[in-house]
């Protein structure tokens, strides 16, 4: 039965309808993943109405095409400009735009793309082999431990992105978390913090926080007279990029399976699975200075873990028909349109349907790969514009960005508070990525503290008591307790006790 399902979703790719479908849908993905404002969630969105009256099949694979375009296409923008065009990619702007400023940034997307090709292909085998494993251990996540994951993602994103200032990284972190709580709270619906405008009830829209971040200050220093050096943009072989894809095989293959875990993990998709991967190449790294000065090994891991988190989100969408990011949702919607019904009853009712997201999944990334390579030959030229031609240009796409998330003009001013503070934030030296993390999961946090709470009656006991909530607790008090100074000084004494040697040879 297995052979006769694979053949039928193989029947579907392998027609005219299918190749032009895939090829077309891929490249508006890789366009939505691009500019920034356009999203994989509005990218999807956008192709459920189209693919109404298509046949099922047909538009399920219409549909998981842009999904996986949209996801593996932000890294251009996040390398070139240092403007990541979807939230996932924001990791791979911390080593791949050093890179372009090195005249790598050719090297650098097409490493970024093979990575995304890899970290999508260990997926989709996840989906496979692993989707009841991984199910059961994303359900043993309760409020308390989703509470933490949060706290937990924010703080090893201030880590990475500090240069050695973590308390910056927090701070910057945690007040994104506090601007998440701007709008209607998601458990009694009470409005906080909106000072009478309506227009604040609904929360704070993610893109234009995003746009303003990281565009405002690229725009406002590429008119700094001391930089207007024009960024040459080296050739390389292919030859090359293979052989950096080569040395971080167990990179991808680490990176992917994060990816995968925090993709099946309801609420926290595709931009914590980046960070999560990045943080863990990172810390088992050989040559931690180079990063944040432009290590390749950085983008792999990005790349890898934001793609992969792509099938990890698909899965509890297929077992359980509880999405793990807001695109999943959307596809979710759509399977339901289209008269698929994922979750537990599926491969009672629907059992070749898993094998159509497989083979979909796998044709997609193929065609996303060969797109997206050959795209990066015409878009790296755009180093090569002087950057007071250029960022006018993208002035002007960051305010449409910003406008067709919801148009209204609200979101343009959103985008010219979010930009100033950008701005203010990088003169002060303050990481903007991770302020965007703590908008991106600050409801998750938000909702979840206050749930655990309620169910608890105020006991929290349960933070410090759950094994899941334990782990994150360890790993959390790891990342800080070094950088409270008389902390600091006892593990210097205790390191110069255990290796004299290495403290002698002041190492």
């Amino acid at each position: 039965m297995v052979g006769q399902y694979l053949l039928e979703a193989l029947s579907v790719v392998f027609t005219i309808k299918g190749i032009i479908a895939l090829i077309l849908s891929v490249g508006l993905g890789l366009v939505f993943g691009m500019l920034p404002g356009l999203t994989a969630t509005m990218g999807v969105a956008l192709l459920t109405g189209l693919t109404y009256s298509m046949d099922g099949p047909l538009a399920v694979l219409i549909l998981i095409g842009v999904y996986i375009g949209a996801i593996s296409g932000g890294c251009q923008s996040a390398i070139l400009l240092n403007i990541p065009g979807t939230p996932a990619s924001a990791a791979t702007a911390m080593e791949g735009h050093p890179l372009a400023k090195q005249g790598k940034g050719g090297l650098a997307i097409f490493v970024a793309n093979a990575s995304s090709f890899f970290g999508t292909l260990i997926s989709i085998v996840c989906v496979l082999l692993f989707t009841p494993i991984i199910t059961k251990v994303a359900l043993k996540f309760n409020s308390h431990e989703m509470f933490l994951l949060a706290v937990f993602g924010i703080i090893i994103c201030g880590n990475l992105t500090s240069g050695g200032r973590p308390l910056k990284g927090w701070i910057s972190g945690f007040v994104g978390l506090l601007m998440a709580m701007v709008g209607r709270d998601t458990v009694n619906s009470v409005a906080r913090f909106c000072f009478g405008s309506m227009n604040l009830t609904a929360g704070i829209s993610l893109l234009p926080v995003m746009i303003g971040l990281f565009g405002f200050p690229e725009i406002v220093d590429a008119f700094n007279p001391t930089k207007r050096d024009i960024i040459r943009a080296e050739k390389f072989r292919s030859k090359e990029g293979f052989k950096v894809i080569w040395r971080n095989k167990l990179n991808i293959v680490r990176s992917a399976l994060l990816g995968v875990c925090m993709g099946a993990i309801p609420g926290v998709g595709e931009d914590t699975g980046g960070w999560i991967a990045y943080w863990s190449e990172k810390k088992v790294s050989k040559t931690p200075e180079l990063w944040g000065k432009g290590c390749i090994d950085g983008v792999v891991s990005s790349e890898a873990g934001n793609n992969a988190a792509v099938g990890g989100a698909i899965i509890p969408v297929l077992s359980l028909a509880i999405p793990g990011s807001a695109p999943a949702a959307v596809l979710l919607a759509a399977f339901w349109m289209h008269g698929y019904r994922p979750g537990p009853l599926m491969m009672q009712d629907t059992p070749e349907f898993l094998y159509y997201v497989v083979i979909f999944m796998v044709f997609a990334s193929i065609i996303m790969w060969l797109i997206a390579s050959n795209m990066s030959r015409a878009t790296v030229h755009i180093l090569q514009i002087d950057n007071r031609i250029l960022m006018p240009i993208i002035f002007i796409c960051c305010v449409i960005g910003a406008f067709v998330v919801s148009n209204r003009l609200f979101d343009i001013y959103l985008m010219f508070f979010f930009g100033l503070l950008g701005v203010a934030m990088r003169y002060m030296k303050y990481p903007s990525a991770p302020f965007l993390l703590g908008i991106i999961l600050g409801n998750m946090a938000d909702e979840n503290l206050r749930r655990a709470l309620i169910l608890g009656k105020g006991d929290i006991s349960p933070f410090f008591t759950r094994p899941i909530s334990i782990f994150f607790l360890l790993f959390i008090l790891v990342l800080v307790l070094p950088q409270i100074p008389p902390v600091a000084r006892l593990g210097r004494r205790i390191k110069a006790k255990l290796f004299p040697k290495k403290a002698q040879a002041g190492e």
